[in-house]
């Protein structure tokens, strides 16, 4: 019998076999791995054996793990081309993975934020373009799962579309003019309200990440003559609505993140779903997390083609070296680089599932766990912006080339500067409340306590 254990940091090969051979045991944790050695355990990568831990989490992974290295195939070729990855999506939606979050009660899988980050890590392995893209459908539903605040009959319908349909739907708040919704501001995009009840709509969002795929736009617009905001479902076949393409970007270019004009709108009294100023007191930040998942997964895979790219390349060696010629690996320079993306990547997905899993766990908590998962993304993806530099450093001049997958990494990874929440935004949060624990007196901080 083969454990997964032993072989996650082998080839695709290796994994298709241990699939093929093991069909009854992915969607479970592999016993072996608990009666490792210490000796073994040292010798082992801290892999998917030892942070899956429940049956949702397996059953995720495992459809993580079935496309990602179908994906792989693909990936530059959408990256070259900038076109939207229609294909990725279709075996999204044959294998249940569009319904990742939607609660078991709809019929779906019933992922909490665990579970989905470590899904989403894994499908970011074989394309980082197509995992951002639906993680940000499966957090607008995971979202909508933990806080209940619309109408249950629309939540009920939607999620049954996503279910049997493979229906996607994405939150749009972006706006050329007032940039990412995490910095505040009412939006620009205005809704005028009708005698009859109804709205129209008009304005512009941008970074419309799945616009070439929607089936409905979840539109953020302020109410006209009011200092209040809202919500609106917005389907795609709506008279007014245009996808403008322009989503031609340096990194994650299969996104299809184009701009949506809303030009007189016109939608239902019932289309406006909630507030925008959640008042529901769910606490939903931990979806979020699913942000450092995909660039985490990005490092992942960089770091991996590295060592394989320097166990497999053979260089000359100066002139009285006792062998003509080594392999890459064996070059002291290469193997401390090596080793410095290993000790990078430890730590940060530690922090990363260890914070998912508390906020499964540990509902009580969540309200001062917030600035930790908002910490997080800027230190996932600071650390994967190292990794993938040295793993491109590892191979050389040859990491510029399109014909490695190194330079799509390095392109990619630098997308996740610009994904909420913002790195100055994090900074100031964190500054702000050290600062008044100290004019409060309190110096120790809430770490040293236990939580409510």
């Amino acid at each position: 019998m083969i454990c997964y254990t032993k072989i996650h940091s082998g080839s695709s090969v290796n994994r298709a076999q241990w699939r093929a051979e093991n069909p009854a045991r992915r969607q479970e944790f592999c016993p072996e791995a608990a009666k490792l050695s210490p000796t073994e355990v040292k010798s082992v990568t801290l892999g998917p054996w030892f942070f899956g831990q429940t049956a949702v989490d397996w059953q995720a992974y495992a459809m993580a793990d079935d496309l990602a290295d179908r994906f792989a195939q693909t990936a530059a070729e959408y990256d070259r081309t900038g076109t939207f990855p229609f294909a990725h999506f279709e075996a999204l939606r044959e294998r249940g993975y569009l319904a990742l979050t939607v609660p078991r009660e709809y019929g779906g899988l019933g992922a909490g934020v665990h579970a989905l980050v470590f899904a989403q890590e894994r499908l970011a392995q074989g394309d980082g373009s197509t995992a951002l893209a639906v993680g940000w459908h499966l957090y607008v539903i995971g979202k909508q799962a933990a806080s209940r605040t619309w109408p249950e009959d629309v939540r009920r319908r939607l999620f049954g579309e996503v279910v049997t349909e493979g229906a996607l739907l994405n939150a749009c708040a972006s706006e050329p003019e007032t940039g990412s919704p995490s910095r505040g501001g009412l939006p620009r995009t205005t809704a005028r309200r009708l005698p009859d009840g109804s709205w129209v709509l008009r304005g512009r969002k941008n970074f419309t990440t799945l616009a070439p795929i929607l089936r409905y736009f979840l539109v953020s617009a302020t109410l006209e003559g009011t200092e209040e905001a809202a919500w609106f479902l917005v389907p795609r076949e709506s008279p007014g609505l245009r996808i403008a393409e322009t989503w031609d970007s340096l990194g994650m270019r299969a996104t299809g993140s184009h701009d949506l004009w809303l030009e007189e709108v016109h939608v239902p009294a019932g289309a406006l779903l909630e507030s925008a100023q959640d008042r529901s007191g769910a606490r939903t930040e931990g979806w979020l997390l699913h942000v450092p998942a995909v660039y985490l997964g990005i490092a992942q895979a960089a770091r991996d083609f590295a060592v394989k790219y320097a166990v497999e390349r053979r260089t000359v060696n100066p002139p009285g070296h006792p062998e003509p010629a080594s392999r890459l690996a064996d070059r002291p320079h290469v193997q401390r680089l090596i080793g410095e993306m290993d000790l990078a990547l430890l730590p940060a997905r530690h922090l990363l599932m260890g914070l998912a899993r508390q906020w499964d766990e540990h509902p009580e908590w969540r309200a001062q766990m917030v600035s930790a998962v908002a910490a997080c993304k800027p230190f996932v993806v600071e650390t994967a912006l190292g990794v993938v530099d040295r793993a491109m450093r590892i191979a050389g001049g040859a990491s510029l080339s399109r014909s490695l997958p190194l330079e799509r990494f390095y392109r990619d990874v630098r997308a996740g500067l610009h994904n909420p929440p913002m790195e100055d935004v994090v900074l100031n949060t964190l500054a702000r409340a050290a600062i008044a624990r100290a004019e409060a007196g309190d110096e120790e901080g809430p770490a040293t306590r236990t939580p409510p």
